[in-house]
């Protein structure tokens, strides 16, 4: 095999996508990387067998998504006859658990035989285990009955095998922003290249004496990863970047709206917010992926950093692997913007000023 061929291969990540049927699963997918708002979600239907999606994240990463049907015959093909091929090569199983469900010991049952097969065939993947619909519980409730059925699960999942940090568990509702901040911990662990991400965004952070930077992947506003720096480590919104990717799909909703186009396929220039206390634009970085930056309330400041963001789009261009280079010389070339414009993320200019104030390049 060719290391062109192998390092192909290494991007593809199988993720099952499993549960009890009616727990949400296919829901939540849909919201996640189909643009679906949650009160459309009631007209899907069951989802029969296995639906195989292959997405593309951050141009480099490919998601074999299996979503997998809860139905008892499916579960029990899957655990039997399907075993080996379902359960083969997993990077990530994500589990989803109806809090709401009537058959809790069936759930749990259905959960063990399920990663006993993962244990079998794949030992090291990761579980991701949902513990979905809490907004149907009193908010008082909430705290104690998600660390109940987290340690009944951790217990099930010690029993089979898996261990410490091979699991994480999270509570969902596609109500709300809890269930971008479970997705984003699944994309981070599948995202191979974190680390180079995360060493470049702290020098641009640094450059720019920026309060934070926070990295989104452009088609699903899923956080790729953040920095934090100084006083805004003492921020007390912990779920601020999932509400920002919320209010991001919902901006694209309403630009699909007003222009006739679908929401996967609407885009921006640049969104700014100015107020007393900080200051912030959000923008494209590369092909798949916009920065949000949190600056003082500075204007000098502010404009230098816009300037430095767009000069730094070069640095970061190569996170994006490509399969092929597009047969536009001019749009491949539209990650290097024209020093007097700003550019959209399909090559569109702003209509905003030009900063006066003159930007650094950054260090590769």
């Amino acid at each position: 095999m060719s290391t062109m061929e192998r390092g192909k291969r290494q991007k593809q990540r199988k993720v099952l996508l499993m549960g009890r049927s009616g727990a949400g699963k296919s829901s939540m997918r849909s919201i996640i990387f189909s643009n679906y708002v949650a009160k459309d979600v009631r007209r899907l239907g069951a989802t029969v067998d296995v639906e195989h999606s292959n997405i593309r994240f951050m141009g480099n990463l490919m998601l074999n998504l299996w979503d997998c049907g809860g139905q008892d015959s499916f579960v029990e093909s899957y655990l039997t006859n399907q075993r080996s091929h379902v359960f083969s090569s997993v990077a990530v199983l994500i589990f989803v658990f109806d809090i709401s469900s009537k058959e809790v010991a069936a759930d749990m049952i259905s959960f063990a035989s399920t990663i006993r097969a993962l244990h079998e065939f794949s030992p090291n993947s990761k579980i991701f285990a949902l513990i979905h619909k809490m907004d149907l519980l009193p908010p008082e409730q909430k705290s104690r009955i998600f660390q109940i059925k987290s340690n009944e699960i951790r217990a099930t999942c010690e029993e089979e095998g898996f261990q410490g940090r091979q699991v994480e568990f999270w509570a969902t509702s596609i109500w709300d922003q809890s269930l971008y901040r479970a997705w984003t911990q699944v994309i981070y662990f599948l995202v191979p290249n974190a680390s180079t991400i995360e060493g470049m965004l702290q020098k641009l952070a640094d450059l720019l004496d920026a309060r934070e930077l926070i990295l989104y992947e452009r088609t699903t506003c899923l956080v790729v990863t953040h920095i934090t720096r100084d006083d805004e480590n003492g921020n007390p919104f912990s779920d601020r970047f999932e509400r920002i990717s919320s209010i991001l799909k919902t901006h694209k909703h309403s630009m699909a709206k007003h222009t006739g186009m679908m929401a996967s396929e609407v885009s921006f220039a640049e969104m700014q917010i100015k107020t007393g206390v900080f200051m912030f634009f959000i923008t494209r970085l590369t092909e798949n992926t916009n920065l949000a930056v949190v600056m003082p309330s500075d204007e000098g400041a502010y404009n230098a950093a816009r300037v430095n963001v767009q000069l730094a789009r070069r640095e970061f261009a190569h996170l994006d692997i490509v399969e092929k280079k597009s047969k536009d010389p001019q749009r491949h070339n539209s990650l290097i913007p024209d020093d007097d414009a700003k550019m959209s993320d399909d090559g569109e200019v702003s209509s905003q000023g030009q900063s006066t104030e003159r930007g650094a390049m950054l260090d590769g």
